[in-house]
């Protein structure tokens, strides 16, 4: 199937999975936190991706996040389901689940684990992309899989139909300016330091872990781009710069992302599950040392931030573990 124009959206969240206490699915604040980030500007949402602890998510509440996301999204916003499997039939019968289940488009990562050659790579997104009629979007972030998706790899594959698009977290710009002159595949950038830079190469949007905190910015800054105003993007890219560092540096991301929400009261917990980890007391003072620094960011007013780094330690072990099938 082919797919016209630009199915995902431009400003896409990589979402948390919000959960209770003791590690469970908050199915309220899931739905709460996917409408706060799309009325403040995400056109698309990311489900079950890394920030969302795909990892240890079981099947079902993958296919639910997708249920939810949809119901709440209402048109609003792309729903793309994320994480996948590194066992190529696992990914299959998931992604087909999740095209029943409402999803907008798929978000498959290289195989991680295994570290298959090239020719692996390029065999299981070829198989999980001719499993759908969903459009895809590639996930490379060797730094997480152990792999790169080579550059030659990525030109074989964007010939596939359904394969549109490359999350880019490997940071090699002159890769992404090769790619983008000699295929039709879009961009979206996979690192929250780098979405500026890599809009002004081409890429056609961001899947973002600060967008959870603050989402209204990035708009702002796709906005200007597509407009050709690069003075207000690179403002708001400075202005977004200390949040980001905050989000992205000190601990896992979505360790940091879900400690910040909770501080501003907008989750009920700031629960990992494990192996991940609340910060301990020395990450949780860099984070909020970070955050002194945050300035007239919208939907980032930390004046009546309230961390509780009690309430963020340690990590949790749900009642059902993560299975393979």
């Amino acid at each position: 199937m082919t797919h016209s124009g630009n199915p995902f959206g431009q400003v896409l969240v990589a979402l948390v999975t919000p959960m209770t206490a003791d590690g469970e699915v908050d199915w309220p604040a899931v739905e709460k936190h996917i409408d706060d980030v799309i009325t403040a500007g995400a056109d698309g949402i990311v489900v079950t991706g890394t920030t969302g602890e795909t990892s240890t998510l079981t099947d079902p509440e993958k296919l639910k996040l997708v249920e939810v996301g949809r119901s709440v999204s209402a048109g609003r916003a792309k729903i793309i389901t994320g994480g996948g499997s590194n066992e190529t039939a696992h990914a299959i019968e998931l992604y087909k689940a999740s095209e029943k289940a409402g999803a907008d488009g798929i978000m498959i990562v290289t195989p991680y684990y295994n570290k298959p050659t090239q020719a692996g790579i390029l065999t299981h997104f070829r198989l999980v992309a001719d499993a759908t009629d969903l459009p895809v979007i590639l996930y490379d972030i060797p730094g997480r899989t152990g792999v790169p998706i080579k550059y030659e790899t990525i030109l074989r594959l964007a010939k596939h139909p359904n394969i549109l698009a490359v999350k880019d977290a490997k940071g090699d710009f002159s890769e992404v300016s090769r790619v983008l002159n000699q295929t039709d595949l879009m961009y979206f950038s996979g690192d929250d330091a780098n979405v500026l830079p890599h809009l002004a190469i081409g890429a056609t949007g961001l899947i973002g872990v600060t967008a959870n905190v603050a989402a209204a910015p990035y708009r702002t800054i796709i906005d200007a781009v597509n407009n050709g105003d690069l003075a207000t993007a690179t403002a708001e890219h400075k202005r977004l710069e200390p949040l980001v560092r905050a989000v992205m540096t000190h601990v896992p991301g979505t360790v940091a992302a879900k400690y910040i929400l909770h501080g501003l009261g907008r989750i009920s917990s700031p629960r990992v599950r494990l192996p991940l980890v609340g910060p301990e007391e020395w990450e949780a003072a860099l984070i909020e040392d970070e955050l002194d620094l945050v300035k007239d960011v919208p939907g980032a007013d930390f004046s009546n931030f309230r961390p509780d780094r009690n309430a963020a330690a340690g990590g949790a072990l749900p009642k059902v573990h993560g299975t393979t099938r």
